[in-house]
């Protein structure tokens, strides 16, 4: 009997595991290292208001701001402006989850 109780836990823990589904995916930045803009892509599964952010390798926040995403492929781009070169983390966030990537500008 516990065996069963067991199983039957094990099996819908693993179930709900994977019926989560990702509502951002494919984060990229194109091209990536570049000298003055990018585009950052990436692919939501529903509209909602995101956080894009960039940080310096330091962990100092450089670059904030809410956007609202469309269902399906979304860019964002983005401009050098006053940041020195170097290696710069990027970030979207949702309600949901983080996606966190590296670009470099020359």
């Amino acid at each position: 009997m516990i065996k069963k109780i067991l199983f039957i836990l094990f099996l819908s823990t693993f179930t709900l595991g994977f019926s989560q589904q990702k509502s951002l995916e494919s984060l990229s930045a194109a091209p990536n290292p570049f000298s003055n803009s990018t585009k950052i892509s990436f692919i939501a599964s529903s509209k909602s208001t995101i956080i894009f952010t960039v940080r310096n390798v330091l962990g100092t926040t450089v670059v904030k701001k809410n956007l609202q995403t469309t269902l399906g492929k979304n860019t964002i781009p983005f401009f050098k402006n006053d940041l020195n070169s170097g290696m710069y983390i990027y970030s979207i966030q949702n309600k949901k989850q983080i996606i966190s990537k590296r670009f470099v500008i020359r």
